[in-house]
């Protein structure tokens, strides 16, 4: 079940190296009280759980809770604590307390809880172990992206929001840069675009109120009634010129520049692709600088194809799992096959670009014999650039009841998926971001 402790982040000179930090001992279990105090229990150890088991943890499981990671206690669900003089799991008086943790970093293992009664359905959050050892938080994840772009010391509200003024004079007119300002950067802190706004790095570009899927984990419309959703879904497709004018701007300011169409406050790019192509086409009119990128589910590779020919350069496809049973399950797709995501990033790599998958991590899931089997057909049959692990915000109960599906079993680890991936296929990079053009330039350096 325990895999190697491993550090994923890539030597580069865009870099900052972090040494990987464990504690001495296994954490001590958390509880939260009514109030939503949370205290440690003065002997339990955290446990973490891996599909539906619930499993002892080990010191080289944890790493210190990353700065900018939240708090999370959960209503109607006991935490579970291992007590180490009985080699048992006991129960906790109190509600369960979880980390949402930072962007760049990935789950290794969900908090230990048994739920008592009609507990509620948890929010669109993961939720990883926390424990309390010397002072300090502990959790269980690892950290596969080092790039700071999302980092929160990189963040000051003042100079957002001087930056946010500042852009709107500049493109008063744009319902876009209205849109990021008001609800992206404003409402819903959303680094990405407060990163536009301070001109740096990758520039989300929101552009389709429509989708062709009816993801259970939508965060910009839910159909299910117990559900919200995290975000109001962008109302308006803009214009190619909208998106031009502050993808030139962008390309005129930022390092490492990186244009992404697909964000959480809207639907499926794909469906406005004549938009985007003529969008593309505008810019590359002007200039050859930084990248196109789609964040996509894949589901229209004659789009995709269509985009590259205007000068796309980089897909990220997401998906919950490489079988389509539990793909399907999830993303419940209208009017496209499983099928279409191989084949779009078959075609992204065909015109010479950028191939990733978005891949949802869940513990116990992910990383099961037969998640393995699938994963490797994937990446074998599209010529994978890249892997980002990003976590998978979902009630674990709810996905399994939703899908009337559980886990395959035997689980073998989340870092002992990633050494593996890294073992037989050392080409594939590692991330949570989209890569800037230099980064990319340097991996397909190392793969030749």
């Amino acid at each position: 079940m325990h895999a190697r402790s491993l550090d994923f982040a890539p030597e580069h000179p865009l870099f900052r190296s972090r040494p990987i930090e464990h504690p001495a001992e296994v954490p001590f279990a958390l509880v939260a009280d009514a109030e939503g105090h949370i205290e440690e229990h003065p002997y339990l150890r955290c446990m973490g759980r891996t599909g539906n088991d619930i499993v002892p943890l080990r010191t080289e499981d944890f790493i210190p809770l990353p700065e900018g990671s939240e708090f999370f206690a959960l209503p109607g669900r006991r935490p579970l604590g291992w007590n180490p003089e009985t080699q048992r799991a006991e129960h906790l008086d109190g509600d369960a307390v979880a980390a949402f943790v930072s962007p760049a970093h990935t789950q290794t293992y969900l908090v230990a809880y048994e739920k008592q009664g009609p507990a509620p359905i948890l929010p669109l959050y993961a939720y990883t172990a926390l424990g309390w050892f010397d002072g300090r938080f502990w959790t269980t994840a690892v950290r596969v992206d080092p790039d700071l772009r999302q980092d929160v010391s990189q963040f000051h509200a003042p100079m957002i929001e001087g930056a946010v003024d500042r852009m709107k004079k500049r493109f008063p007119d744009n319902r876009l840069v209205e849109h990021l300002a008001t609800q992206c950067a404003g409402s819903y802190q959303c680094r990405a675009a407060q990163n536009f706004f301070l001109e740096r790095w990758e520039l989300p570009i929101p552009s389709s109120p429509a989708c062709n899927a009816t993801c259970l984990g939508c965060i910009s419309l839910q159909e299910d009634e117990d559900v919200h959703s995290a975000h109001f879904r962008l109302k308006f497709i803009p214009d190619p010129q909208e998106i031009a004018d502050i993808a030139l701007h962008h390309l005129e300011q930022a390092p490492y520049p990186v244009m992404s169409f697909g964000q959480g406050c809207e639907g499926e790019p794909l469906l406005v692709a004549d938009t985007l192509a003529e969008a593309i086409r505008r810019v590359r009119a002007v200039t050859d600088r930084g990248i196109f990128n789609i964040n996509t589910n894949g589901s229209r590779p004659d789009d995709v194809a269509k985009l590259c020919e205007a000068g796309l350069r980089s897909i990220r496809v997401s998906m919950n799992s490489a079988q389509k049973d539990w793909y399907t399950g999830y993303y419940l797709p209208r009017n496209y096959e499983f099928e279409a995501l191989a084949e779009s990033l078959r075609t992204v790599r065909q015109h010479g670009g950028w191939a990733s998958i978005n891949y949802f991590v869940f513990p116990g899931c992910t990383d099961t014999p037969a998640e393995w089997d699938a994963l490797q057909r994937l990446i074998e049959t599209t010529d994978l650039s890249m892997i980002q692990w990003r976590n998978f915000n979902i009630d674990p109960d709810w996905y399994f009841k939703k899908l009337r599906k559980q886990p395959d079993g035997n689980p073998f680890g989340v870092l002992e998926l990633m050494h593996r991936v890294r073992e037989q296929y050392p080409h594939i990079a590692y991330g949570y971001f989209n890569p800037a053009a230099e980064t990319q330039a340097y991996y397909n350096a190392k793969r030749a």
